[in-house]
């Protein structure tokens, strides 16, 4: 008895041991489908009161204890990913949620740009700034205190609208050189929702380009960079919508909603059923222009979608083998790369021309 007492106590302790041991490795799992249409508000234009059930879908991301690593290898459904592998070279871990915010944010002025030009308007674009999409640790910027999702409009009195324009300006200054950046802080909340406040200025000293930085990616700017900040950037641009618009996306982040909140959208905006009344979900990049870009745990979302009883699922082109590996009867899966190509697919099942119900101008 006092045998087995022991025996029962070492395993409580490796178990307890290994739960508390966390692991820079990740799990994703199936999360839910969610119907966007409850989530959006439209002021400005009328909409349709009908909304047919347009899903979005996301996967639960999870960092893992060494005993839930061992646990979930006996469960199905589990795609397991390195943390390194989740962010660039550099970055810290500590900012993926952040991260993944800035993309819902990108997501939804892109679906609503995105729905608005599938439908004959016109909407104008004001390039803004750089936004930070990370920071590497250590570096000037993180010494600085500069953030994911930060927005820099200026370096020493010249305007910055875009990444080019600030990766220029620093180009060419030497190291140990103090910039001054006019930066719009972020303020994100606790559940993803980011506002930005008033320029404010921000000193920033440069170091020597680490050896082996990629390039520049602006014809503009030719050659090695004598300077360094550490940040990685994407363009800041500002759309003048007709109408506005807002998608309570609470606690989900990431840019794999834009092609649902893009169909719901439109589905609002237009008479008649976009769906042909049929429940779908849909997952995928959005731009702009219209294109439709490839995502992650396309696998475990077809699961979510499944469970949500949806008959259509609409997935990047490049992601049809993911989400068929699923194997989950009764649900179609329909590979696209446009939202030109998803409209058209939706007439074949029944679906309404989109026919906006507020006059384009």
């Amino acid at each position: 008895m006092r045998t087995l007492l022991v025996a029962v106590g070492v395993v409580l302790l490796v178990v307890i041991g290994l739960s508390l041991w966390h692991l820079n490795e990740y799990a994703l799992t199936p999360g839910d489908a969610t119907p966007v249409a409850p989530l959006v508000t439209i002021h400005g234009v009328a909409t349709d009161k009908q909304h047919d059930k347009i899903m979005l879908t996301d996967v639960y991301l999870t960092q893992l204890s060494a005993w839930q690593w061992v646990t979930m290898h006996f469960q199905s459904h589990v795609q397991f990913v390195p943390g390194n592998e989740l962010v660039d070279p550099g970055v810290p871990s500590d900012e993926l949620s952040a991260q993944g915010y800035l993309e819902m944010n990108g997501s939804k002025q892109a679906a609503s740009v995105a729905a608005f030009r599938s439908l004959g308007w016109t909407v104008p674009a004001t390039p803004s700034g750089a936004i930070i999409s990370a920071v590497v640790a250590p570096s000037p910027a993180r010494t600085a205190g500069l953030k994911v999702a930060d927005e820099v409009v200026g370096v020493d009195g010249t305007t910055v609208d875009s990444t080019c324009s600030l990766i220029g300006a620093v180009h060419d200054v030497a190291p140990s050189t103090v910039l001054r950046l006019r930066v719009r802080p972020a303020v994100i909340s606790a559940s993803g929702n980011i506002t930005w406040r008033a320029p404010e200025t921000v000193r920033v000293t440069t170091v020597a380009t680490p050896s082996g930085a990629s390039s520049t990616g602006c014809r503009a700017v030719s050659g090695p960079s004598r300077s360094y900040i550490g940040v990685a950037l994407e363009d800041g641009v500002r759309y003048d919508l007709p109408a506005r618009v807002s998608i309570d996306t609470a606690n989900i982040g990431g840019p794999s909603a834009g092609l649902a909140m893009t169909l719901t959208l439109i589905d609002q905006l237009s008479h008649g059923s976009l769906t042909g009344h049929h429940v779908i979900a849909a997952t995928g990049t959005m731009d702009p222009s219209g294109d439709v870009g490839d995502v992650g745990g396309v696998a475990q979302k077809t699961v979510a979608v499944a469970n949500s009883g949806a008959k259509y699922f609409f997935v990047p082109e490049v992601e049809v083998p993911a989400a068929r590996s699923a194997h989950e009867p009764g649900l179609t899966i329909i590979g696209v790369t446009s939202l030109h190509q998803v409209l058209k697919d939706l007439r074949e099942i029944g679906g309404a021309p989109p026919t906006p119900i507020t006059a384009p101008h």
